[in-house]
């Protein structure tokens, strides 16, 4: 019995143990990363700059590493009319094919040695600098600006898009740190040494409903202290673990939890969190444990541990299908980060609305459902958590705006709701009246609230939240006229309009005066005759009838009759 007992426990030892080193995995050297994009953040710019010929100027400085491969593949078959400015500090090979339109520039002392692959006499060489801004400075005085300049480290291939090149904005380049990925009008393939970054993954688990937990490690003996970061995939942990000095900045944070042993800016709400936990110890073993016991979690989906040489880096956590188990590329074709639809920024945090008609927030208005202008609204803004912090939401103002022709702007103010901290994380509460819209006809309303996003007392912008306002008015009066909103375009048109009829009537008359002449009710030569120096007095004036009207002659016949006898006789 006793040994039985013996067994059962050393089995059931046995089995905690495979369990628990199923958890973590050994890190490789690997050519190739299924998760995780490499790109360095290095000195380039890009402007809006093209030539009156139509041709764009771009700069390309290649930087080799000494154990990389130094040669590369330049295609340009489809590309724009361009002058393609080459150098670089290493003796490099390359082989070129471009169209009649693309023009290859070298120094006359350059280390590059190029090879086409058909006969074309595109490549000249030219005496300029190999340093940056004087090649910048030279560039524009020779082409008259630059339309990019981009560095690659440990060049592959590149190749054109076939897109045009520039860029809106600026035309001057002033180079800075740059993500060379961004350029779309170019394909990158870089290679990383396989001493720059080692990977790995536990054993397949079964699948569950848990978030994908990735692991990022940079040992103590890199030097570089600025990472970026940018998830391409939903619901993700993300454990980050670096020299102490690391400063993490994530690009878009969205649907993200994350912890880390250093500083993590959040450039969306311009605020700095501090380190979640201390982790001096750089080994493998050590960091995957302690993100699983951090985020509680039974295993996680990757391992990366890179060791990048100077410059900022770019990490593009997503995953990657076009994997080739020999080099590890890093092109513009990238996932696209998913950018949830809100009327924020993609760097900003997705802002809710929803509007209720009473104050204890149950039941949620449907956003077709019209509601009356005389009631009052209760409202409640909402956002997805930044990597698990509670923020606080403070409504700026808000404003309502017409929809149609004319729109009408009325600015909507609103007074706070309380609100619990357990019922309110991550989100306010406040309420509103539409009186001030009963006097206008318009019933189809945008209303938008700015917002602020605060963590520990700091605030930044977190932008504009919208929510379409079907509104109905209370029944009016009858002897209440309607009332109608003119718009200066409307009062325009209206004015012009009478202007326009006025004209033509005038037309009319003077039409009628040209074919009939005066008539004899406004013939004006007997007014004029009484005024000085008006030529028509000496015109003979027309005798004014006598006869009387015939009221007069039916009122007297009689005193009549016998007047007109008088001078009949004497006449006679």
């Amino acid at each position: 019995m006793e040994r039985f007992v013996t067994r059962c426990s050393l089995l059931l030892c046995i089995t905690a143990a495979a369990s628990a080193s199923s958890q973590t995995c050994d890190p490789k050297e690997v050519n190739d990363n299924p998760w995780v994009y490499v790109s360095e953040m290095l000195i380039g710019c890009w402007t809006s700059f093209i030539r009156d010929d139509m041709a764009e100027v771009h700069i390309l400085n290649l930087n080799f590493d000494a154990t990389s491969p130094k040669m590369f593949t330049l295609e340009m078959a489809n590309a724009k009319p361009m002058n393609l400015i080459l150098t670089s500090p290493d003796i490099v090979y390359g082989l070129y094919t471009v169209n009649s339109d693309v023009n290859i520039y070298l120094s006359t002392n350059s280390t590059i040695s190029l090879h086409a692959n058909q006969h074309r006499n595109n490549v000249h060489k030219r005496d300029f600098p190999p340093q940056d801004e004087e090649l910048v400075k030279w560039a524009t005085q020779t082409f008259g600006g630059v339309t990019s300049f981009t560095t690659i480290r440990n060049l592959k291939t590149i190749s054109s898009t076939g897109a045009q090149g520039i860029k809106p904005g600026p035309p001057n380049c002033v180079l800075k740190q740059e993500d060379a990925l961004e350029k779309h009008f170019i394909k990158i393939e870089t290679s990383l040494s396989a001493s720059a970054l080692k990977s790995c993954s536990p054993q397949p688990q079964s699948p569950s409903d848990e978030a994908e937990l990735h692991i990022i490690n940079i040992p103590e003996s890199s030097t570089i202290r600025n990472l970026s970061l940018r998830v391409d995939t939903k619901k993700t942990s993300v454990f980050l673990r670096g020299p102490q000095g690391t400063t993490w900045t994530f690009i878009n944070p969205q649907h993200t939890m994350f912890g880390s042993n250093n500083d993590i800016l959040l450039p969306a709400i311009a605020h700095r969190i501090p380190p979640s936990f201390t982790l001096s110890s750089d080994n493998a073993e050590d960091v995957q444990k302690k993100a699983l016991d951090h985020f509680k979690a039974s295993t996680f989906t990757s391992y990366t541990e890179i060791r990048p040489k100077d410059g900022m880096i770019l990490l593009v956590l997503g995953k990657n299908d076009n994997s080739d188990g020999i080099s590890t590329s890093v092109t513009g074709t990238a996932p696209e980060p998913v950018i949830p639809n809100t009327t924020n920024s993609p760097h900003q945090m997705p802002l809710l609305m929803q509007l209720y008609t009473s104050p204890d927030y149950r039941s949620p208005l449907d956003p077709n459902t019209k509601v009356q202008s005389d009631k009052r609204i209760y409202a409640e803004i909402s956002g997805n958590t930044l990597g698990g912090i509670v923020l606080t939401i403070k409504v700026i103002n808000c404003f309502v705006r017409s929809k149609g022709s004319c729109p009408v702007v009325k600015e909507l103010p609103f007074i706070p709701e309380p609100c619990s901290l357990s019922s309110c994380t991550n989100s306010t509460r406040f309420s509103f009246s539409l009186d001030q819209l009963q006097e206008l006809t318009s019933t189809t309303w945008d209303l938008e609230c700015n917002v602020k996003l605060c963590y520990s007392e700091k605030c930044g912008a977190g932008g504009r939240v919208k929510r379409n306002l079907e509104v109905t008015h209370p029944s009016l009066q009858p002897s209440t006229p309607p009332c109608f909103d003119f718009c200066l375009p409307g009062v325009l048109g209206i004015a012009f309009g009478g202007f326009l009829i006025g004209v033509l009537l005038i037309g009319a008359l003077w039409f009628i005066r040209i074919k009939t002449g005066y008539p004899t009710g406004l013939d004006m030569s007997s007014t004029a005759a009484s005024l000085p120096g008006c030529p028509c007095s000496g015109a003979k004036r027309q005798p004014v009838s006598t006869n009387p009207s015939p009221s007069e002659n039916s009122s007297a016949n009689a005193s009549i009759g016998s007047t007109q006898s008088t001078p009949t006789s004497s006449m006679a």
